[in-house]
């Protein structure tokens, strides 16, 4: 496990805290374009419990957030079917960050700047313990899965792909 060390607030810390929501701090060294493969290992669990935070759009540029296992890929095809949208896709890191306020690679679905609709693959909720990005590159928070609809009413989608 990582060590212990203090870590900063985030506005997704300050969130979690205001909703009395309990979580868990990991630091970990951060890699451009490591994705969840790095943060797994360097945190030492399985990447199928570290969500990834994704910021997306519909036809009409309005923005959402999707939350997907580590290891598997969004389908945007059956993402949009589900949400009753004609398609989505994800966002540039510029647009992904006006909407989030965070930057890529520090997304987290928590203490976004816009309300965005919180769309989270279904089998992330039958999970114990997620690891999920805090608000800053190199720092996840592991929280329990069910905050996720209960917080952020994320609505429970099935469109992952194999990584």
């Amino acid at each position: 496990m990582a060590k212990k060390e203090h870590i900063s607030e985030t506005p997704a810390t300050q969130f979690l805290r205001r909703q009395g929501i309990a979580f868990t701090e990991h630091p970990y060294t951060y890699e451009e374009h490591g994705g969840t493969t790095v943060s797994a290992r360097e945190l030492g669990v399985d990447e199928h419990h570290v969500v990834k935070t994704l910021i997306m759009q519909d036809e009409a540029a309005k923005p959402l957030v999707v939350l997907m296992h580590g290891d598997r890929k969004v389908s945007t095809k059956n993402l949009a079917r589900q949400i009753g949208c004609k398609s989505v896709e994800p966002c540039k890191p510029d647009v992904a960050n006006r909407h989030s306020g965070y930057l890529i690679g520090g997304t987290s679905p928590f203490g976004t700047r816009k309300a965005m609709p919180v769309y989270v693959e279904e089998s992330i909720l039958a999970l114990d313990k997620i690891y999920i990005n805090g608000g800053r590159r190199g720092y996840l928070v592991g929280v329990d899965p069910n905050i996720l609809t209960a917080v952020l009413s994320a609505r429970a989608v099935n469109c992952a792909l194999e990584e």
